[in-house]
């Protein structure tokens, strides 16, 4: 084995995601005074919390995952972008001040445009999903869906534990996948702390939640994982890549789509979202929360197959089974539970 290979095998990845677990948590423990103070949600006819509750807890998550993921690189030597460190802090800091004062539906699009296009216009030429397209129409392409990436992130952030039954099984998913040698090492420590930051956070904010995590938490975990995705992508494993975050995806387009067709004002909070609908329709959270979680480990396990398998045998197959799922849990969602 690489010294690299060494120093990312499987027990520094526990030792660094336990660490960003602990780092996580006696962050969003000390800091929840202030939040309470500063920075809180009070329920609205949209919300699904019902009593106010202090949010900004992903200043925990993300400064756990950048703290844990520099020193895990210096120590590793593995070279992690400075366009995405940079860019994460930025968007954070953006997310924070839409917790306290809410910002211009534009301004915040630019500021996050800006901060994606950063992070992929510096990537290596070298870096392609779609060799036969043009390298600059590829890339406007992948910034127009890193933008709605970051977003989808906010916008299915509305349910206790949602954020953290999408995001644990995918990054584990992500840290297998580099054990296996199948992802890059800077994508490997940069889901693997994202991960522990994340099981450290969960204790705050399972039902009833205690604290939330934010935009200044929702916006930058995106970009993270969303250039983990990208970097799967990059490495030639573009279904994986789709099937990971495929819960997320569907949901937040699907319902996107519906509500420009009613010609709502799309970009408004609203409760339309299929998990939301569910616990209207008589789902109690722990169960949506459950089925969410279930359904991203299926399609973890589908993803990781495909990796695996090298085939389109398996990959076609696996990519329709991921779509049935969802449209079974969507559907689920949609309809009416009966006592």
């Amino acid at each position: 084995m690489s010294p690299v290979t060494d120093a990312v095998a499987a027990a520094p990845s526990l030792l660094a995601l336990a660490i960003a677990a602990l780092i996580s948590a006696l962050i969003t423990w000390a800091s929840r005074p202030l939040l309470q103070r500063y920075a809180l949600a009070r329920p609205n006819a949209r919300s699904s919390h019902r009593i106010p509750t202090p949010q900004g807890a992903g200043i925990a998550v993300i400064a756990a995952t950048l703290v844990v993921t520099s020193a895990w690189a210096v120590w590793a030597n593995v070279p992690i972008p400075p366009a995405l460190v940079v860019a994460t802090i930025v968007i954070a800091l953006v997310g924070f001040a839409d917790d306290i004062v809410s910002l211009p539906v534009l301004a915040r699009l630019v500021l996050q445009a800006a901060c994606v296009g950063a992070v992929v216009f510096t990537a290596p030429e070298t870096a392609r999903i779609v060799p036969a397209l043009p390298l600059a129409l590829e890339r406007g392409l992948i910034l127009l869906a890193g933008v709605w990436f970051v977003n989808l992130v906010n916008f299915m952030d509305g349910l206790d534990l949602m954020t953290v039954a999408e995001v644990v099984p995918v990054t584990a998913a992500l840290l297998l996948l580099g054990w296996l040698g199948d992802l890059s090492w800077p994508s490997v420590l940069i889901a693997t702390a994202l991960c522990g930051a994340m099981l450290g956070f969960a204790p705050f904010n399972k039902p009833v939640a205690r604290v939330f995590l934010g935009d200044v938490g929702s916006l930058p975990i995106g970009l993270l994982l969303g250039w983990c995705l990208l970097e799967l992508a990059w490495h030639g494993q573009p279904a994986a890549a789709l099937l990971l975050p495929a819960y997320y995806l569907a949901d937040s387009t699907i319902t996107l789509f519906r509500r420009i067709a009613r010609r709502e004002q799309f970009w408004s909070a609203h409760r339309s979202h299929f998990y939301q609908r569910a616990t209207d329709n008589g789902f109690a959270v722990p169960r949506v929360i459950g089925e969410v979680f279930a359904l991203n480990l299926a399609l973890a396990v589908l993803a990781i197959a495909t990796v695996r398998a090298g085939s389109m045998a398996v990959t076609l197959p696996a990519l329709v089974a991921g779509a049935v799922a969802i449209a079974f849990v969507l559907r689920r969602f949609s309809r009416p539970q009966f006592s």
